[in-house]
């Protein structure tokens, strides 16, 4: 192009064209702009393609003759159209390839049709390769930064500007891929050297990186502090929105079906308003947190608890007698105070449910007799296990402040047996520990106390809980253990170790068929004779209870389906097998005691005492020797507090009285007295063997051979009188079983013996004494 020419004038809103690039247009059929381009492609001459700014802020600093800035760019470039095309929507899509930048200095406005256009060169200053180099690498860095801060820009779209051989054409590509405001583009455009234009495109880059850079950190401050609420609220829609399309049931259908089980409930219009309220405020905070999680346990737990709920008792006494008997034999006081309720209970029904306390050893049918006692009344058994309970919220529950917290065991057990009135079995209650949580016993005296526990108050449920009509039933293998505060708001019944007679029915009529029943065995393929049963009884297992009777009856029923099934695969037919004490020992094993012989002529300083253990009744035999010495006083095999000062009573006593009784005073100075238990490593002690250290004492001080077909026991005092013990039936019992001809009983234990079965007395003689004397008067031979 010459150095002056006139070209059709074609303004780019949109756009900014550089020379060497291509730029496509779309033109509607009636814009201005279409006839000129066709007028060009007709004549095949260029055109003058110039930026027209669009807004007052990006005019640049070219000014007419009456000091108005132009709207339309003098800078422009000069182009051609190869290519023009009708696109269907009825548009026109243009290619123009820029060839040189050109001056038409001030265009006033679009009315312009052509403009007087010299060139306008780029001024290339010379640059030294090591120059050249550090251009444009520096720009492949600031390419690469934009590129990574602004997200609607690829990589792959600077592959053809980073692979540009030199910085102008680097140059030309950046100016027209960079997306940057048009102004701008105009600006790089009008550069008059290649160093300049270097400069402004390096200072466009780093501007708009630096922009980006604080666009992103505002994001991420207001990202952060979006309103906590609107974000859950936001989550929440949506999660609404997934359990819509899953079919789950979100906080308001699941309010609804709550408010639908409130109107079934059957409880007081209180307890209904608390349920009620506390669905209010599940609906409101949902179930996306803690708290309604926590509020949601709560409605379910309420909505659970059998408020008004109440199962009718039955009140047949002869079923209920048969239910008693048929589970247990004996029991005889238990099952007499269960008739007694229903009988009260049949007349009123302002009854207060009573509160029992079974006490016995262990195996004796503490638990079992519960259940029974449910069937017989028709009432839901719930069993709460107390033992080794330390936390005071087992039994009031923890407060809802807590995640996961739950209500404590006893409105648990309510809720397990789904009335109001069940029975409820506190098992192992003189078990119970404290610590630093609190003691359990002392919440009990609420729960246990039938003046108050009609308005219980769980921790957890935090409404009053409706416990008189529950019938509580505790077991306890002593009751020493028990704070008196508890024990005094229980009625006790003491559970007595079982006799042989009575081991031996129990076993026939309840253990056994259990057993068979559970190897699936049947009376005609296994038989217990009643004299292996009785030898089971008394050389197998020596136990208040039948616990480990039922395990050897268990070991026996295992060895016989042991036997039938390896007959089976020998093809061996395998007849009833009968068990008699003369096979017992290869169903059985080895006895584990023995009758030991007792010496039948009197000995000296030998006295059979008689001890209550928690496991049952024991023959406790005690042994008194005299050595040469200074008075000393000895006392062996394990012997506790208690028993070492009723020894030192009854050593008071016998020298207080030494010259009644025939001993010489002096030996209490000259002889030292030693006193010994055997069986060293069981531990012994209480106040009953006081007598039987007194008799052994004066025996070897006056040495007066004492009766072994005699057991005795009593706690003495050091006036010598003989004071009533605990434990009376299994002392007998102990002392039946080792073949003992009398019994010496404190006179105050008169009416306990009277209440002793017949079984147990008979072929004893029993002596009801009141002071020592009597004691040795009876035991001397």
């Amino acid at each position: 192009m010459g150095d002056t020419k006139t070209l059709p004038l074609l303004l780019l809103k949109e756009a900014v064209l550089f020379p060497g690039m291509m730029l496509y247009i779309e033109l509607e059929e009636n814009d201005p702009a279409m006839d000129v381009v066709r007028a060009a492609t007709k004549s095949r001459e260029p055109l003058f393609a110039t930026y027209r700014f669009a807004k007052l802020g990006e005019l640049p600093e070219v000014l007419d003759e009456k000091n108005q800035p132009s709207v339309i760019a003098s800078i422009g470039t000069v182009c051609v159209a190869p290519n023009v095309i009708h696109t269907p929507k009825g548009k026109y899509r243009i290619m123009l390839r820029g060839l040189e930048r050109a001056d038409a200095g001030f265009i006033p406005d679009d009315s312009v049709k052509k403009v007087e256009v010299t060139p306008y060169p780029l001024e290339l200053r010379p640059l030294t390769q090591v120059e050249s180099e550090a251009m444009k690498r520096e720009l492949v860095s600031k390419f690469n930064e934009f590129a990574e801060k602004n997200p609607k820009m690829s990589k792959s779209a600077l592959e053809p500007l980073l692979a540009s051989e030199t910085v102008d054409r680097m140059i030309d590509q950046g100016c027209y891929l960079i997306p940057i405001p048009m102004p701008v583009r105009q600006g790089l455009l009008e550069a008059k050297t290649n160093i300049e234009r270097f400069q402004r495109l390096l200072g466009v880059l780093s501007t708009e990186i630096e922009i980006m850079s604080i666009h992103e950190q505002i994001h991420k401050k207001v990202q952060v502090n979006i309103d906590k609420n609107q974000k859950e609220y936001v989550l929440r829609e949506q999660l609404k929105v997934i359990h819509e399309e899953l079919g789950d049931v979100g906080p308001s259908d699941e309010g609804e079906r709550f408010r639908r089980k409130v109107a079934e409930l059957q409880a007081s219009d209180d307890i209904k308003n608390v349920i009620l309220n506390e669905i209010k405020r599940y609906q409101s905070i949902g179930n996306n947190n803690g708290e309604g999680g926590v509020i949601r346990n709560y409605i379910e737990t309420m909505l659970s608890l059998p408020w008004d709920k109440v199962s009718e008792d039955n009140h047949d006494l002869k079923l209920a007698a048969d239910i008693l008997e048929r589970d247990h034999y004996g029991m005889e006081k238990v099952k007499e105070r269960i008739m007694e309720f229903l009988a009260v209970r049949s007349m009123t029904t302002n009854l207060n449910s009573p509160i029992l306390l079974l006490v016995g050893p262990p195996g004796t049918g503490k638990t079992s007799i519960a259940k029974s006692i449910a069937e017989s009344l028709g009432r839901q058994y719930v069993r709460v296990c107390l033992g080794g309970v330390r936390d005071e919220s087992e039994i009031r529950g923890h407060r809802r402040t807590y995640i996961a917290s739950m209500p404590g065991r006893i409105v648990m057990g309510l809720k397990t047996a789904g009335t109001k009135n069940p029975l409820m079995l506190l098992d192992e209650v003189d078990k119970i520990g404290s610590d630093y949580k609190g003691d359990p016993s002392a919440a009990l005296l609420e729960v246990l106390d039938s003046a108050q526990n009609n308005k219980f108050v769980d921790h957890f449920v935090e409404q009053p809980v409706d416990l008189s009509h529950v019938i509580f039933v505790a077991t306890a293998n002593t009751t020493e253990t028990i704070p008196r505060p508890l024990l005094d708001r229980m009625e006790i019944i003491e559970l007595s170790s079982y006799t042989k007679n009575e081991k031996l029915h129990i076993a026939k009529e309840h253990l056994l068929p259990k057993q068979l029943e559970q190897h699936g065995l049947t009376l005609k393929q296994l038989g217990i004779t009643d004299k292996a049963m009785d030898s089971l009884i008394e050389f197998y297992t020596r136990e208040a209870g039948v616990r480990s009777l039922e395990r050897k009856l268990g070991e026996i029923c295992r060895k016989a389906c042991r036997k039938i099934c390896e007959d089976k695969e020998n093809e061996v037919k395998t007849g009833k097998i009968n068990v008699s004490d003369k096979n017992l020992e290869a169903f059985a094993g080895r006895k584990k005691y023995r009758k030991e012989a007792l010496d039948k002529k009197p000995l000296v300083g030998v006295v059979h005492g008689l001890a209550w253990t928690s496991v049952g009744g024991v023959l406790m035999d005690l042994e008194v020797g005299l050595m040469p010495g200074k008075g000393e006083f000895v006392l062996t095999g394990s012997l506790g507090d208690v028993m070492k000062e009723s020894a030192a009573i009854g050593r008071s006593y016998l020298r207080s009285v030494a010259d009644l009784l025939g001993i010489e005073e002096s030996l209490f100075r000259e002889k030292d007295i030693h006193i010994h238990a055997p069986e060293g490593a069981t531990p012994k002690d209480g106040p009953s063997a006081g007598v039987t250290m007194v008799t052994a004492m004066y025996s070897a001080l006056s040495n007066t051979p004492i009766r072994q077909d005699v057991a005795m026991t009593g706690e003495v005092t050091l006036r010598g009188r003989v004071l009533p013990i605990g434990g009376l039936k299994e002392k007998l019992l102990a002392a039946k079983s080792n073949g003992m001809k009398d019994v010496i009983v404190p006179e105050a234990n008169r009416a306990d013996a009277e209440e002793i079965s017949e079984e147990i007395i008979g072929g004893m003689q029993l002596h009801f004494v009141r002071d020592v004397k009597e004691v040795l008067d009876i035991a001397k031979a």
